[in-house]
């Protein structure tokens, strides 16, 4: 947990100074570089004029594209500089130069001499005129998750080496004449189906048509038992690009084998193959209960995913989601299609999806099951109290300071900090548009700005909060006030419903507010939550309650492990005459 912030009756002026002394410099005050980048786009590989962030890459190791190697971690990254651009037409510079920040490296002055490989790409915007009046310029989403290094349509120069010297007076020229390519929509298949649907409440918002998808996996007989009707689970987390870890064939026998650095395993997609193919065989077996079960693909100009609540600056996801999209799954796949029938889950992003949707739309779901879900109390967003600490990059004294980590392994070992990981979105894009996911939280749980963008809690450079956005977030989505306000309200329809779990290693120390979330819920007694809430010894992110196998092989595991607890709910918490058998064939 983060240190207290040291607090002196009359020092405010201090604490201020301090802030920006321990800020990382711009370069403003510092020897710069006579070193520039002009970069221009090619016509012939898309028309004029543009909007956008263009993102110069600088990378040492020359085997990967620079494109796919910026990353949060100042050892393992790229260099990255990037600049917005708009009304860009071909022919003009984008001017990357000594005043330009960067990550890792702020400073192009400081950028050590050598041969390095470079490319640059320009992330294209749209205008958005949105129902508030404001008119903001973001990325749309076309088909691939929002990730900017892959989108479609989006320019991009082919990678080359070149002498970089940041003390030489010279411009190195890069001219963007390749198009990232479309993505093929996935097909259909017996089992796994696919939708696509416009939003009426989304569309309103953006002032364009908006839609939802979804991949749902049917059971076995769907097609020969047109009388059942099934309970939905839903699967959340991040931009699916279709059903993941369904696999109807034996792992390929052919397969090279790759090792996951993550997890320190040989030939780890074979195994993935092999625990999908399981799946298979125990989603056909007689026993199996016939289940629906979904992966929502509900992509927004900020992010793979909406985080499935409404929110300022985003929209009305959460209505979108619960009374638009899964009802119409509901219908055309034949879902029982109310709340004793429903459940949700997932792990990380798709834990805090899985839990807010069961406090905010509570008789809409009859259980969830949260695995190392994103903070779900701010007073641990991270390892950072947004309600009580002046910054969040540095936690700062009179005469001293120490910065946030944002992520270890299960040794305590760091990898990078809230600072680096900020710093690297803001290469890729200003005003919560890097697509990353301090932005995301940001574009979700803030109040929407003057400009019609999210309001920052913090400055992105300095880390100084914003307390006043953060009473914000606290009133609207941390989820352990608001049930700790609430629960008179809504405690009863909650009762048994809520499952948390979290390794108490884990990498983005989000188990410090499951501790915060337990001490509440296990203090409730009227009524008692009567729910789990569960830690896994030594394990890291994303522990979801397997106290058997590592995260490894529990991870491909989500759609069979939680299944005979749901059932026990089903029976335990379904109404009179509700359908529990057209479905157990």
């Amino acid at each position: 947990m983060s240190v207290p912030t040291l607090r002196l009756s009359a020092s405010f002026t201090l604490l201020a100074s301090l802030i920006v002394a321990c800020a990382p410099t711009d370069g403003g005050d510092r020897a710069t570089s006579p070193l520039a980048f002009s970069i221009q786009y090619d016509a012939s590989a898309r028309e004029g004029p543009l909007d956008g962030r263009v993102v110069l890459l600088i990378a040492a190791d020359g085997e990967t594209e620079p494109r796919f190697q910026l990353r949060s971690q100042p050892a393992r990254s790229a260099q990255g500089f990037g600049v917005n651009v708009e009304d860009w037409e071909p022919g003009e510079s984008a001017v990357i130069d000594g005043s330009t920040f960067g990550h890792p490296v702020e400073a192009l002055a400081d950028l050590p001499a050598g041969d390095y490989t470079v490319q640059a790409v320009l992330n294209v915007y749209e205008t958005w005129n949105l129902a508030t009046g404001h008119t903001v310029s973001l990325p749309p989403d076309r088909g691939e998750g929002q990730q900017w290094n892959r989108k479609p349509g989006n320019l991009y120069s082919a990678p080359k080496t070149v002498r970089v010297d940041p003390a030489r007076a010279e411009t190195i020229e890069i001219v963007l004449d390749q198009v990232m390519r479309e993505i093929e929509p996935p097909v259909d298949t017996k089992y796994i189906r696919h939708i696509r649907m416009r939003s009426d409440l989304l569309s309103e918002f953006w002032g364009r048509d908006m839609y939802l998808g979804a991949h749902v996996l049917v059971p076995e007989g769907f097609d020969d038992h047109p009388e059942a009707r099934y309970p939905l689970m839903v699967f959340h987390g991040h931009f699916p690009y279709d059903f993941g870890g369904f696999r109807t064939e034996p792992p390929d026998p052919d397969l090279e084998c790759e090792y996951s650095e993550r997890f320190s395993l040989e030939c780890y997609n074979r195994i993935q193959q092999q625990e999908a193919y399981d799946l298979y065989q125990k989603w056909t077996s007689p026993e199996f209960p016939r289940f629906l079960v979904i992966e929502i693909q509900h992509p927004t100009p900020y992010y793979d995913d909406s985080y499935a609540v409404n929110s300022a600056s985003q929209g009305p996801w959460g209505d979108a989601l619960t009374y638009e999209l899964i009802p119409y799954i509901e219908r055309e796949f034949r879902g029982l299609g109310e709340g004793w029938a429903r459940f949700t889950y997932g792990g990380s992003t798709g834990g805090w999806e899985a839990l807010a949707v069961q406090v905010l739309y509570p008789t809409e779901y009859n259980g969830a099951f949260a695995a190392c879900p994103d903070p779900i109390d701010f007073r641990a967003y991270e390892l950072v109290n947004i309600y009580e600490d002046e910054n969040a990059y540095f936690d700062i004294g009179p005469f001293g300071r120490i910065e946030r980590p944002a992520h270890r392994d299960w040794l305590g070992q760091v990898s990078y900090t809230v600072r680096n990981e900020n710093h690297a979105e803001l290469v890729r894009g200003t005003r919560g548009r890097s697509g990353g996911q301090w932005d995301i939280w940001e574009a979700t749980y803030s109040p929407m700005d003057e400009d019609g963008y999210p309001k920052r809690l913090w400055d992105k450079r300095t880390g100084e909060i914003d307390h006043s956005v953060a009473e914000y977030w606290r009133e609207n989505y941390d989820l352990r006030h608001i049930l700790e306000r609430d629960w008179a309200e809504i405690g009863p329809d909650l009762v048994g419903k809520i499952h948390i779990y979290a390794g108490d290693m884990d990498n983005y120390y989000l188990n410090n507010a499951a501790y915060l979330m337990e001490e509440f819920l296990e203090s409730t007694t009227d009524p008692y939550y009567d729910g789990v809430v569960d830690y896994g010894d030594r394990f890291e992110h994303c522990w979801n309650g397997d106290h058997e196998n590592s995260n490894a092989i529990s991870r491909l595991r989500y759609n069979t492990m939680y299944l005979p607890r749901i059932l026990e709910r089903i029976e335990e918490a379904a109404p009179p005459g509700a359908d529990l058998t057209s479905w157990r064939y």
